[in-house]
């Protein structure tokens, strides 16, 4: 039987931001405290990897009446996102069958996270798991399970939405229709996404991929980038003058726009696990060079799009095939772009207004640069240990 949306959303059965909220909360504290120069004790944060989304969701509304929803997600986020939520959370870290077999013994734990909506009422989810994708979607991208949901559209209906408690980021949705029109339309977090034609699909307008590709750019930044974000600070940190700042942000954007689209596009790819560590070696790098140095050099505007090369590719790992519309890849991939860079722009006046007050001071480099940069420094030396050994 259906539930009205309403009171699944507000009842007290509702699992909606409890967790993911606290845990999401978190981090941002540990961001500032680490911006800000603190101890080394904040720096044991967990690694930044440069997925967007960690889940991503095909929805199919067939011909005959049926509709079929899978979402996929890296089999470690979902071991560890779901074992918590069972009757008998499992302390153990698994991998190959049992981990598949566990997997598979969880996923019914994700029906009372889930909510298949039509016409505003709640429908009862029966999540199946169906194990690994034949293929990744991208080649460079983590191994991907999917967990199943199926049934029949009510009679009559006319839209659907659909909403997820334990997914905290922004994932996107592929639709599908009956006529093979197809989609993309991307849920905020945890909330409710908004309501998709069961009938026939109509593509978003260019205004609409712009608006949904700049906010995903900009959040990628602040507050979900907390890799860039340092990395922003050390190129903020390393001079008191604005020639600088502005000459390695701009050789920044220039490099990561390349390899941005190239990735994006398939001429380049290099896998995660060998991107992920050498990006939070620079900023390391360009940390540790702040201690060493006051003025700007040219092998540092060198390392600098060297850098920016490898941030471009992280980038690229948010913008895989599924999530960018092939009839707006351009406008999408530009959007995106621009987002990122008015992040950077927002943390760079966020530095501005925090210390640079003070860069005028005798003590501005003893007591801000070294401090702060000492700080980036053993972030981005534990995030390159944990990404290289997987811990």
């Amino acid at each position: 039987m259906g539930v009205p949306v309403g009171s699944a959303l507000s009842g007290s059965g509702a699992p909606f931001y409890r967790g993911p909220m606290r845990a999401s909360a978190a981090v941002l504290l540990i961001a500032l405290l680490a911006t800000l120069g603190a101890t080394p004790v904040a720096a044991p944060v967990v690694p930044v990897v440069h997925d967007l989304a960690q889940v991503h969701l095909d929805v199919s509304f067939n011909p005959d009446g049926t509709y079929q929803i899978d979402l996929y997600s890296p089999p470690e986020w979902l071991l560890t996102t779901l074992e918590p939520l069972s009757a008998s959370p499992s302390a153990t870290l698994l991998e190959g069958e049992p981990r598949e077999r566990r997997l598979a013994e969880l996923a019914p734990v994700l029906a009372e996270w889930v909510w298949i909506i039509f016409d505003g009422v709640r429908l009862e989810a029966k999540p199946v798991y169906i194990g690994p994708l034949e293929a990744p979607l991208d080649p460079s991208s983590e191994p991907m399970v999917g967990i199943r949901m199926e049934g029949v559209i009510p009679e009559g209906a006319r839209e659907f939405s659909w909403a997820c408690g334990v997914c905290w980021d922004a994932y996107p949705i592929l639709a599908a229709d009956a006529k093979g029109t197809t989609v993309t339309h991307w849920v905020d977090g945890p909330g409710e996404s908004g309501k998709l034609s069961v009938a026939e699909l109509t593509p978003p307008s260019r205004w609409q991929v712009v608006k949904t590709y700049l906010g995903l750019g900009f959040t990628h930044i602040l507050p979900k980038g907390l890799d860039h974000i340092l990395f922003v600070v050390g190129i903020f940190l390393l001079s008191t003058r604005l020639g600088p700042i502005v000459a390695q942000v701009t050789t920044f954007t220039v490099a990561h726009t390349i390899t941005l689209a190239l990735t994006i596009f398939g001429i380049l790819s290099l896998p995660s696990r060998v991107v992920e560590p050498l990006i939070a070696l620079s900023i390391t790098y360009v940390a540790v060079e702040n201690v060493f140095t006051s003025e700007l050099k040219p092998w540092r505007i060198a390392l600098v799009f060297g850098f920016g090369l490898l941030h471009g590719m992280g980038f690229a790992g948010v913008l895989s095939e599924l999530g960018l519309p092939r009839s707006e890849r351009i406008t999408g991939l530009l959007s995106f772009n621009v987002g990122v860079e008015l992040g950077q722009l927002a943390v760079i006046a966020s530095m501005l207004l925090l210390v640079g007050w003070f860069r005028d001071r005798a003590w501005y480099r003893r007591r801000i640069v070294v401090p702060i940069s000492l700080a980036i420094a053993c972030v981005g030396l534990y995030w390159t240990v944990t990404r290289i050994t997987g811990a």
